[in-house]
């Protein structure tokens, strides 16, 4: 893949800083080792991803790669120390491959995103010390370990948009090797530098072979002139992000290039969102690899196993036939074996070693005696090794030819009954393989690559928590301290209802009549409502008291010496309660104004759609449970993990399995 040049860096950091300054820090992951999502919240825009992988890339996405279950030692870090700060910066560091995102909290914190070599992600106190990296390096001249003052890599090339002619014209007196490489090692790399030559060579004739000892003036005067025109666009913020391909090459840039001036090119609106395009389809190839790769290795094992027990089974088949025929050998040549035998046990009873009866046979094999032609060898043991018919035979002189036969015979038993374990077990790895095979296609086509958030332009009530209720009231919520001012100030009108849980920490709720009588019915659905969107879920309430007033008893006026936070209200009067409202959530998509997630009382779901999915207090991130919800309510792909993630109330979840159990009971 890719890495990111100097330019692309000093493009990327330029809008980032535009982008993101100001901009809340949400969440950090970590989807593979090598990669780090800091999620932003910016005000009036919404959510932004930032996708950092080491030594490679830095820009904002679109495409939510898939996170572990459990996150690792170093998001979880960062959610500590700088969840909930704000952006002050983003910059390139000295026109080198390293970024500095200075964000704020209680006190400053830095994130040094590295891009060269293999990069590094560390995060630094408003001291500059190292609170953590992403990687542990020790070098030569920096250590990149907790509590070490961290240390910017020695500064290497040029500022193309700072340099004058003058530092020009010394780099090139004190290089040693051609314009090119010098343009490219010095922080330019080998496009921009043979971009810079390209156009200079269109006014005064410039080998990019030159040695810049060589160089003329003029020659020099052009190359400056060229490159700080080219430069120039990236100062002045003219770029045109593009992404360039030409047959099998393909490259992202944020100006027009000579270079690149006959490839077809895809022009985008920033730099981030065409690196996005170009990098996130690198990374979707990637995780194919990755997860085809995985299951390659499931499949190998099985194969292995197939082959050790192919070949244990054929060695089974060996010894069955090598010792059947031995002991038929035995027994063709019995008379003569048995003359051997009777040699050497009646020399063992003349006190005869067995070295030396085999010296005796040996003596007598080469002296031509028949009985000694099949003679091998003796043992220490006396163990007798012949040779028959180019067949080894091992005899024992101490047992009778039978019992020597039947030794072989015995052997050829047991490894036939072993044969029939052999097989089974064959036939049991050839259905597991076949079904891991047919298992991995199927995967395959379910790798879930990562899928582009399109933002979608969402209905006023959708900002908000809501629901329909099953007599088509509508029912709007807070999602935190500013929703619920805004509940409050902007949509709570004088014949609505609001309420709100009897709990700290709690949505305000506001019933928009709009000139519908109010019921027993739309009052038991909002309060579960109001219930759900509450601290009580969290807790793991099933149940929970909710109270209900009219607009004019709710007020942002405090007594006397008392402070109201944003989003809390004061209600004044009589409040009607709600007692036990239930603790549980239904979701589903409705056809209201147009499809749409909803999320709200069991009953509601109910009347407006046929497919939706309990869920109660429980266990549950909301990451795992929003994948179930999807398989099970997803209409042509009209959803996308976000989307349910966003309605889903503060704190764990379970599916009620048991709601869903007797539903189909009664359907049935």
């Amino acid at each position: 893949m890719k890495s990111m040049s100097n330019v692309d860096i000093y493009t990327i950091s330029d809008e980032l800083n535009n982008l993101l300054s100001g901009a809340r820090v949400d969440k950090s992951f970590q989807p593979a080792n090598d990669i780090v999502v800091i999620r932003f919240h910016v005000p009036g825009t919404g959510r932004i991803d930032l996708v950092m992988q080491c030594g490679s890339r830095i820009h904002t996405s679109q495409y939510p790669l898939e996170n572990p279950t459990i996150p690792p030692s170093f998001p979880m870090l960062l959610r500590k120390r700088i969840k909930g700060a704000h952006v002050e910066s983003i910059k390139q560091h000295e026109f080198d491959r390293v970024i500095e995102i200075k964000v704020k909290k209680d006190k400053y914190y830095t994130i040094i995103v590295e891009l060269f070599d293999k990069g590094n992600i560390i995060l630094l106190d408003d001291e500059n010390n190292i609170i953590q990296p992403l990687k542990r390096k020790q070098l030569s001249a920096r250590d990149i370990s907790s509590k070490r003052e961290y240390k910017f890599p020695e500064k290497r090339g040029i500022n193309p948009i700072t340099i004058t002619e003058e530092e020009l014209k010394k780099l090139f007196k004190n290089a040693e090797s051609d314009v090119v490489r010098t343009l490219a090692m010095n922080g330019l790399g080998s496009l921009y530098a043979e971009e810079i030559i390209q156009r200079a060579n269109g006014i005064i004739e410039i080998d990019k072979n030159t040695l810049t000892s060589q160089l003329t003036d003029t020659q020099t005067a052009e190359i400056y002139k060229c490159l700080k025109e080219l430069f120039d666009n990236l100062k002045k913020g003219a770029i045109k992000p593009q992404i360039v391909k030409k047959d099998s090459k393909e490259d992202v840039i944020p100006l027009d290039l000579v270079k690149y001036a006959d490839f077809e090119k895809t022009f985008y609106k920033d730099f981030n969102e065409a690196c996005d395009e170009f990098y996130s389809k690198k990374v979707n190839s990637t995780i194919k690899n990755v997860k085809e790769a995985a299951w390659n290795k499931k499949v190998n094992k099985f194969e292995k196993r197939l082959k050790l027990q192919q070949e244990t089974l054929d060695n089974f088949t060996r010894t069955i036939e090598e010792s059947q025929h031995k002991g038929e050998v035995i027994y063709s040549n019995y008379s003569t074996i048995e003359n051997i035998i009777n040699v050497i046990n009646t020399a063992w009873s003349n006190d005869y070693s067995f070295k030396e009866i085999g010296k005796i046979l040996k003596k007598a094999k080469k002296e031509g005696m028949p009985e000694a032609q099949i003679y091998e060898s003796i043992d220490k043991m006396g163990i007798l090794t012949l040779n028959i018919d180019d067949t080894a035979l091992n005899i024992n002189p101490k047992s009778t030819i039978p019992e020597n036969a039947e030794i072989y015979y015995e052997k050829a038993k047991k490894a036939k009954r072993k044969t029939k374990g052999a097989i089974i077990a064959i036939e049991n790895t050839k259905k597991q393989l076949d079904d891991i095979k047919s298992k991995k296609d199927i995967a395959m086509e379910q790798v879930e690559l990562p899928k582009k958030r399109i933002k979608k332009d969402l209905k006023w009530y959708e900002k908000l928590r809501w629901f329909i209720s099953s007599d088509n009231i509508l029912v709007i919520g807070g999602r935190d301290a500013n929703s619920n001012e805004m509940v409050v100030k902007k949509y709570l009108e004088p014949n609505d209802i609001y309420l709100h849980a009897d709990i700290h920490g709690a949505s305000s709720t506001a019933i928009k009549l709009n000139g519908n009588e109010l019921n027993d019915n739309i009052i038991k659905e909002s309060g579960e409502f109001a219930a759900a969107f509450s601290s009580a879920w969290s807790m793991g309430f099933t149940t929970q008291d909710v109270f209900w007033v009219h607009p004019d008893q709710v007020t942002k006026t405090p007594e006397a010496g008392e402070f109201l936070s944003k989003g809390s209200f004061v209600i004044r009067g009589h409040r009607n309660y709600i007692r036990s409202a239930r603790v549980k959530l239904a979701i589903g998509i409705v056809d209201y104004e147009g499809k749409r997630i909803m999320a709200g009382p069991v009953e509601a779901l109910e009347a407006h759609c046929d497919n939706y999915v309990v869920l109660k207090p429980g266990f549950a991130k909301k990451e795992a449970i929003a994948k179930k919800i999807i398989n099970k309510i997803n209409e042509d792909d009209l959803l996308t993990l976000d989307d349910i993630i966003r309605v889903l109330p503060s704190g764990k979840c379970d599916i009620d399995e048991e709601y869903h159990l007797r539903k189909k009971y009664e359907k049935n």
